[in-house]
């Protein structure tokens, strides 16, 4: 970022974004030490605050009211759980998934791409008996968000990945704004996130990611180590630059995690 900025690029034209507020504000603090304030101008932010600003300014190119309400995960199990109760499906004799593994399963559902029955029958086997009525909850539940103009946290990926998918003129317009785009922690990303970079890097392909390709530790919320094995294969004029030298652990452990690491069927090399 500091050294884009050094350059003279305008810093409203550079997307950096992470996965916690902390994060991006934390690397626009330690650019801004490097070079100045500037840096403090760029866009930076999570996903979910990117896709929120995204989608308020361009509301009706995206299908949207521009004031639309974002359900935090509480909000949204405790509307599953209205309707799971207005359903009938609570009572001591039937086994039913609780309002937590609902918003779950759709959840995971919507960031990895992948039908709910599918991940029932691969996750929660247990509750294949019930999945009719776990599509019905679902079905009620997206309904319930669009007649009362909420958007849920993957609302919010899903509708900024249509948008810039969708090749109208605010889309465009937005991506002629943005010259860098760049992803911290990419191998957390999942697959709906990494359609969004796709996306993003549609105008001019000038993206840039950081990750750790032995490193996938959030498979259990749809992170998809697979997005930075393939990242060469979507963009082919990729350049990668390995940053091999360790700051944190003893050489012991290094020997010992590499020795594992050499059995990875994939990796790069």
């Amino acid at each position: 970022v500091a050294r884009l900025i050094e350059s003279g690029y305008d810093p409203n034209s550079i997307l950096l974004l992470t996965f916690t507020r902390k994060a991006a504000n934390e690397m626009m603090k330690r650019a801004s030490v490097l070079l100045d304030d500037r840096c403090s101008k760029i866009r930076g932010g999570t996903f979910h605050s990117f896709a929120n600003l995204t989608l308020r300014k361009y509301s009706k190119a995206a299908g949207l009211d521009s004031n639309f309400t974002i359900l935090d995960q509480g909000d949204s199990e405790d509307i599953i759980n209205l309707i799971r109760t207005q359903e009938g499906l609570i009572s001591k004799e039937r086994r039913f998934p609780k309002k937590e593994t609902l918003n779950k399963i759709f959840s995971l559902s919507v960031n990895t791409e992948k039908d709910v029955e599918n991940i029932i029958e691969e996750d929660y086997p247990h509750f294949i008996m019930e999945l009719d009525k776990i599509l019905e909850v679902q079905k009620i539940y997206q309904n319930y968000k669009r007649k009362n103009n909420l958007l849920d946290y993957d609302d919010l990926l899903v509708y900024l990945r249509d948008f810039l998918q969708s090749g109208n003129a605010a889309s465009k317009n937005l991506l002629s704004t943005i010259d860098f785009v760049m992803i911290d922690e990419y191998q957390d990303t999942n697959k709906l996130q990494a359609d969004i970079v796709k996306g993003l890097a549609q105008h001019n392909g000038n993206v840039m990611v950081v990750g750790d390709d032995a490193q996938s530790i959030y498979s259990f919320r749809g992170a998809n180590f697979k997005n930075i094995i393939d990242f060469p294969n979507l963009f082919p004029n990729a350049e990668i630059i390995k940053i091999e030298e360790n700051y944190r652990s003893v050489q012991t452990i290094l020997d010992f995690a590499n020795h594992i690491y050499d059995g990875a069927i994939e990796k790069y090399t």
